[in-house]
């Protein structure tokens, strides 16, 4: 069984992160997930939270507003919507990452939809988490 297995991080924009890593914790959308050297073949979506990264060089984290990841045994790769090391996200970033769920959630209630008015809502609340975790108070917009 190999010790490391290859990890990708990439936004629209860039690459983020390309590192030997040990262990990768992803935020998935059905619970929080541990990606590791010969893990079995799994793709899943993401949802807003904390990536991290965990390798020789220590312990790496990124904040995700969504997208997804794959695994297999030798490498794991996140293709997420939005991502930013954990040191980039200020109290502007994370209000706007809040600001643009709460958008998402009026529209959803403008147009009836009970479904993705559970979807935005729960959307709000993961940004919201991430900015907890990262020692940020999201300031609550009027949904």
């Amino acid at each position: 069984m190999a010790d490391t297995m290859q990890f990708d991080l990439v936004s629209p924009e860039r690459r983020l992160a390309s590192v030997k890593a040990t262990e990768v914790r992803i935020p998935a959308a059905e619970g929080d997930m541990t990606a590791m050297p010969s893990h079995a073949p799994v793709i899943t979506t993401l949802r807003p939270g904390i990536l991290r990264i965990i390798s020789a060089e220590g312990t790496d984290e990124y904040a995700v507003t969504g997208g997804f990841a794959e695994i297999s045994g030798e490498a794991t790769s996140v293709l997420a919507e939005e991502a930013l090391h954990v040191s980039d996200v200020t109290q502007e970033v994370l209000d706007a990452f809040v600001e643009k769920a709460a958008e998402a959630l009026r529209s959803a209630k403008e147009n009836g939809d009970h479904n993705l008015v559970d979807d935005a809502a729960k959307l709000m609340a993961d940004m919201v988490a991430m900015g907890d975790h990262i020692g940020l108070t999201a300031k609550q917009p009027q949904a």
